[in-house]
């Protein structure tokens, strides 16, 4: 299911998904964490995107599992293997920390959206720090990730 459709490879064809939803997530997030005037616009599209863009990720992963079979299959070694090693490591990251920002994101969003100030004000700051930082790192693996891909796709090793 993973592996290929018409000959390419299902990695290719999904990992865009994951390269746009999972930073819409993180800006989508901030914003929500950080602007609460908007909350009440942007929340249905956030809430949207804390659901989608683990999955993305999440389907990113399973597929790049099954490309890394086939190229080790191919003979794959040495450097490139190392360099598509980062790669995943970087990858699954990405998928755990856009799952916890999911997970954070859906929580203050289904809180303040029925009864807006029905959460404490405490817990309502507590889980906006969490989401930024949660954005933030999220972020930093997004980048690290596509840019490992695209040294193991176009880079010299």
């Amino acid at each position: 299911m993973f592996d290929q459709v018409n000959g390419l490879p299902v990695h290719a064809l999904v990992l865009h998904a994951a390269v746009v939803l999972v930073p819409l997530l993180a800006f989508g997030a901030f914003v929500y964490a950080l602007v609460g005037r908007w909350r009440a616009k942007i929340g249905w599209a956030v809430l949207l995107l804390a659901v989608i863009a683990p999955i993305s990720a999440l389907v990113t992963v399973l597929s790049g599992n099954k490309l890394h079979e086939r190229l080790l299959e191919q003979g794959l070694k040495g450097r490139g293997a190392e360099i598509i090693n980062d790669h995943m490591g970087f990858g699954t990251s990405t998928f755990w920390f856009s799952l916890a920002l999911g997970v954070v994101t859906l929580v203050l969003v289904l809180t303040t959206q029925r009864r807006p100030g029905s959460l404490p004000r405490v817990a309502d700051l507590g889980l906006a720090v969490v989401m930024v930082a949660l954005a933030a790192v999220t972020g930093y693996y997004v980048y690290r990730t596509g840019d490992s891909g695209a040294t193991a796709v176009w880079g010299q090793y």
